[in-house]
């Protein structure tokens, strides 16, 4: 099994999913973010980079005060296939001083053996059932919510981007998707 012990979903037959969010938080698009969820009665979880939540620690501490729950993504998103050891596990802990929490996420979904090795100890891994490529600017909305929601599901941990990367994707598809989601009876919850 890939990286044994990381969370990929939340197993449960009830209608609830896990809504989170990589790369922020960014000035513009965590607020509008925060105000969709709050509209939806949503808890989520914000992977945060480390360098971002340095530059807006009002948006971290939003964040929290709002009910969500908040983990890690590294300081400045480097690739743990492309890393060396050492210098990985140094940009995930300067990111994890910053941002706090027991949760982290990698960049890219990308770590090796060791590296999930080395972190597993001292972080839940959570990875994911569910991603959006909010963030591929060759899907269009649409496109990007067909594929959104014909994958989630009970208990899944569905990826979304508050980073300027996927605002155009993002600001179509999360609303739309909350939306249906709740129409099927379902409701959000972050992860602890």
């Amino acid at each position: 099994m890939l990286m044994p012990g990381a969370l990929w979903r939340m197993p449960t037959k009830e209608r609830v999913l896990h809504l989170s969010f990589d790369d922020g938080p960014d000035p513009e698009l965590t607020p509008w973010v925060l105000d969709q969820l709050a509209a939806a009665e949503a808890r989520a979880t914000f992977f945060c980079r480390g360098d971002r939540a340095a530059a807006h620690p009002d948006l971290l501490e939003r964040l929290r005060t709002a009910g969500h729950a908040v983990g890690g993504h590294s300081w400045d998103h480097p690739d743990g296939w492309r890393t060396p050891l050492r210098p990985y596990l140094r940009n995930v802990l300067r990111g994890q001083q910053v941002v706090g929490g027991a949760l982290f996420r990698p960049p890219y979904g990308r770590l090796t053996p060791a590296q999930f090795a080395a972190l597993r100890g001292r972080y839940r891994v959570v990875m994911w059932d569910v991603l959006t490529r909010d963030y591929d600017a060759g899907l269009g909305p649409e496109a990007c919510l067909r594929r959104t929601l014909r994958l989630a599901r009970p208990g899944s941990i569905v990826v979304f981007h508050d980073a300027p990367k996927a605002a155009l994707r993002l600001r179509t598809v999360l609303p739309t998707a909350l939306a249906h989601w709740q129409g099927e009876g379902y409701r959000f919850a972050s992860l602890t």
